[in-house]
């Protein structure tokens, strides 16, 4: 049926005063919750709404990123980012298999820190491209390409990881231009030094405290570049190539052996290891980075970073006195053994003040009794304790537990509060799992200390934040007490530290509260990055006198307990 020219007419000329009207309503709907929320803070004086926007504070134009989203790329207009290709999952493979090297930056557009590196990220890419060097930087949004990051193990930002031939392996250096360019060339260096003559060879043997060489047919080709991409992966070792069988002899390989032949020396126990994996960049330099350390390392100072920058993650840890030492340290050795190269075992003389002491605290261990436990590495830093008999057979079963995922973590905790129905919720070790990495909530999580002043003064500003935002099914207000509980996702940076887990993002970092610690800039900062939008829930009085003044009507509001009279 037609419609009638008449009420299409009518329809055209409605149009621009009806969309005005849903545009005005959204307006007054989106600065409703606001309004209300600094009416009731006490934050500052109720017929002062703008006088919260002090010296320091967000100004009127951050208001609209709360309930808008936010354009990245318009704070960094100035940054020429024409050599950083930005990827996601749809061309992030192409764009590996279609180079050798690259640098591809895992981003949040809300991370301090990576708005800060963006300048020098781009200017190493200008500087790179310029130079014609075989290598190109990339990002990735991590918030809009989760699954991605999730692939390549990101638990913070930036994380900055560097591919050659698809492998990669992080980068730990400074956030500048030039640590980063200095970094990436000295990758794309040459790597490995040609060895022709026995006496070039003993002079390395006898010299180099660990050195790998390959016995290859010819000193240029396809296994001369895997060997060079292999020290450009593994680049704490001096790499070696020779087709002599007189320099091969000198570095324990059979003249007779098959080509190509690598082998991996040291100067402590297990001098010698021979690789027999397939002759692949990456498989030679997983072989190094298994094989570089001792079957047990001794912890000191000099090598930490590494035993905790390995690429072999879980650790099994004894700790005991040095009077204690000489009665362990072969049971241990002993147990280390079926597992060499899938675990590190690591020594810590516990009555060292240098290093026993420090490590000690950071495991929460007290007192001078012999301890082993498991490590899971710095990324999630979970540890596991042996219980019973110090003894062979124990270590090794603790060891393949750890091995396989049987172990159960151990975190300081409380006991879990029998009944936990207030408007703060009260996160304790053992529940952080089941209350703040809940996906389907968004969660405010404040971790004090009891004997803080600061947190004693945040207090009632907390719980009066967690009032007026009581009823939002999606949102948990919580606190922990920092110094009886722990949790590798929940570090403390000082007391109160005050972290957001947006819902549908739990892998990732916590993003930190960083504003003035009153009720309207942290709901503020909450609405901004909350995973799921929400509405208050305000009482009907108040929703009620909202309609009378125009806003949005009353019914439109979800009902509740009277909270304004309450406050």
């Amino acid at each position: 049926m037609a419609m009638p020219r008449s009420l299409l007419l009518f329809l055209l000329l409605a149009t621009p005063f009806l969309l005005a009207s849903v545009s005005a309503s959204a307006a007054a709907a989106r600065d409703d919750d606001l309004d209300y929320i600094i009416d009731n803070a006490d934050d500052i004086p109720a017929n002062d709404p703008e006088g919260w926007l002090q010296e320091g504070s967000p100004s009127d134009d951050d208001d609209d990123d709360l309930f808008e989203d936010s354009d990245p790329s318009s704070s960094d207009a100035e940054i020429d980012e024409t050599h950083v290709v930005p990827l996601t999952a749809a061309n992030f493979s192409s764009f590996l298999a279609a180079r050798r090297h690259a640098m591809v930056e895992f981003y949040a557009p809300w991370c301090g820190h990576c708005r800060a590196l963006a300048p020098d990220y781009a200017a190493a890419a200008t500087h790179l491209a310029l130079e014609n060097l075989d290598v190109a930087l990339a990002k990735v949004d991590a918030t809009e390409e989760a699954e991605l990051a999730e692939q390549y193990g990101v638990q913070g930002f930036p994380t900055l990881l560097f591919f050659i031939d698809g492998v990669h392996k992080d980068y730990t250096g400074e956030r500048t231009k030039d640590a980063i360019v200095a970094w990436i060339t000295k990758k794309l260096g040459p790597g490995v030094q040609n060895i022709t003559t026995a006496d070039d060879a003993e002079r390395i043997v006898t010299g180099d405290d660990t050195a790998v060489l390959a016995f290859l047919e010819s000193l240029s080709g396809s296994h001369s570049n895997e060997l060079a991409a292999a020290s450009r992966l593994e680049d704490t070792f001096n790499f070696y190539q020779t087709a002599s069988p007189d320099v091969a002899k000198l570095f324990h390989i059979d003249p007779e052996s098959k080509r190509p032949a690598v082998v991996l020396l040291k100067k402590e126990e297990e001098k010698v290891t021979i690789y027999d994996g397939e002759f692949r960049a990456s498989a030679i330099a997983e072989f190094v980075s298994a094989n570089k350390l001792p079957l047990i390392t001794t912890l000191t100072q000099e090598n930490a970073p590494a035993i905790f920058e390995s690429t072999i993650k879980k650790q099994v840890l004894l700790f005991a006195v040095a009077s204690e030492a000489s009665k362990f340290l072969p049971i241990f050795k002993e147990a280390a053994k079926p597992f060499k190269g899938e675990l590190l075992f690591v020594f810590v003389e516990r009555d060292s003040e240098e290093v026993g002491e420090p490590v000690a605290n950071y495991f929460g261990i007290t007192g001078q009794e012999t301890t082993v436990l498991a490590y899971t590495g710095n990324e999630d830093a979970k540890k596991f304790f042996l219980s019973g008999e110090i003894s062979l057979d124990n270590i090794k079963e603790f060891a393949q537990d750890f091995l396989e995922d049987k172990l159960t973590p151990f975190y300081k905790s409380d006991p879990v509060p029998e009944s936990n129905d207030d408007d703060v919720k009260v996160v304790v070790g053992k529940n952080l799992d089941q209350i703040v990495l809940d996906e389907s909530k968004d969660v405010l999580l404040e971790i004090y200390a009891p004997w803080c002043g600061h947190c004693q003064t945040l207090e009632p500003t907390y719980n009066k934040l967690a009032k007026l935002l009581h009823g939002i099914d999606s949102l948990v207000i919580a606190k922990m007490d920092g110094t009886n509980n722990e949790h590798p996702r929940a570090k403390p940076d000082g007391f109160p530290t005050i972290l957001f887990f947006p819902a549908g993002k739990k892998g990732f970092e916590p993003i930190t509260f960083e504003g003035d610690r009153t009720i309207v800039e942290m709901y503020r900062f909450i609405k901004k990055h909350a995973g799921i939008p929400f509405k208050l829930k305000r009482p009907e009085s108040s929703a009620a006198r909202t309609e009378s003044s125009g806003s949005t009507p009353a019914h439109e509001e979800s009902s509740g307990s009277n909270l304004k009279d309450e406050l």
